[in-house]
């Protein structure tokens, strides 16, 4: 991270806390539409499932499932591979032009596979391979087999990777629907959406909307987010239309000027998260969310689980088991505090489990 010059204003990790959670739609809930909100996130990380629509029920007022299906069931939004190389829930139009734009860092991960895929013509894979999802939408299972009739010496899970990567491959309905069951069926965006894929739009543009969501940020904050590399002579070339700061490590961060940034002291209620939300993954440094003695406990392994906010800040973990909301904290919270965490909880399973009988119980993190 580049370091700043003195002159420029410190923001303290209190103040970045405050602007993030205001710009992510948690300090106070949002009147957007579902897919007006996924728009303004740049996306909805999406590996699973669930977690777009928790993600949404903590930043949305009067948030129901049934509002992010019915845009997914009426293709206004679709599940495919963008930043990070990991599914995103995004609108129509960033499926068609933030896939474009991150494909260098898809060119990059196909890369470390060329050994598994020699004598593999990629071009003709692409068409092959667009051929096959178009014609129906097919499982990736279904995917590589026909392509290692074509290339039969090729490494399978290799070619999966290079289908992946050289096609914008969305999920198809009624996977990814809340309340529904469907495997993975694949076809492409300009398929599934009935129209041509739009040019990579301009990093500018795109470093604009990432701080309108996640700002204050870092250049390398944002290449954390994009999973894509030099992106200093972009910032360098905003630089003029955009206000500057350091954090309490003298790192330069960038934001748009009119920008949202509330007083450090401002409240900020308790929010359940899904496990990788956005808020959690789209910085360098995430010391304005995560501090610093919980680096690294909102996982264990490949197993992700759910954060809890307390005062802004990560606080504890929690889940759903049989009849009960369990809310697992790190450290002791007041009366007061454990007050608004059980409100905010059955807030969210009215949202989310309309109908259904939970409990809120309390437990402390067990420390692997």
């Amino acid at each position: 991270m580049t370091k700043t010059t003195a002159t420029a204003p410190v923001l303290g990790t209190r103040a970045l806390n405050r602007a993030t959670l205001d710009r992510q739609l948690l300090l106070r809930r949002s009147p957007l539409s579902a897919t007006a909100a996924v728009e303004h996130l740049l996306g909805l990380q999406a590996q699973n499932v669930k977690p777009p629509y928790y993600a949404l029920a903590a930043r949305l007022d009067g948030f129901r499932p049934d509002r992010l299906s019915a845009a997914m069931g009426a293709r206004e939004v679709v599940r495919i591979v963008t930043m990070r190389s990991t599914i995103h829930t995004h609108t129509a139009e960033d499926a068609l032009t933030l896939r474009p734009l991150v494909q260098a860092a898809r060119d990059r991960e196909l890369g470390q596979f060329r050994k598994g895929l020699n004598g593999v013509d990629l071009d003709r894979l692409a068409v092959i391979g667009r051929e096959l999802v178009e014609a129906e939408p097919r499982t990736m299972k279904e995917l590589r087999e026909a392509l290692l009739a074509e290339w039969p010496d090729a490494d399978p899970f290799a070619l999966s990777v290079a289908a992946r990567c050289t096609l914008p491959l969305v999920q198809v309905t009624p996977r990814g629907l809340w309340g529904r069951s469907g495997q993975v069926a694949l076809t492409t965006a300009e398929h599934w959406l009935g129209r041509t894929a739009e040019p990579a739009p301009a990093p500018d543009a795109t470093v604009l909307r990432y701080l309108a969501a996640f700002g204050p940020a870092s250049v390398k904050d944002m290449q954390t987010w994009a999973g894509l590399t030099r992106l200093r002579e972009v910032f360098e070339r905003l630089r003029p239309g955009l206000a500057t700061f350091r954090d309490e490590s003298g790192v330069e961060l960038f934001d748009l000027p009119d920008a949202s940034r509330p007083d450090a002291d401002t409240p900020a209620p308790p929010r359940f998260l899904p496990e990788f939300d956005n808020l959690l993954l789209s910085h360098a440094d995430r010391s304005r969310i995560v501090p610093a003695d919980l680096k690294g406990r909102t996982w264990q392994g490949n197993q992700a689980y759910r954060a809890l906010l307390v005062d802004g800040f990560l606080s504890g973990l929690w889940k759903l088991e049989e009849g009960a909301l369990v809310v697992e904290l790190f450290g002791r919270l007041t009366k007061a505090r454990r007050d608004e965490v059980a409100a905010e909880g059955e807030r969210m399973l009215a949202a989310m489990h309309e109908g259904e009988g939970y409990d809120v119980r309390f437990g402390t993190v067990a420390r692997s």
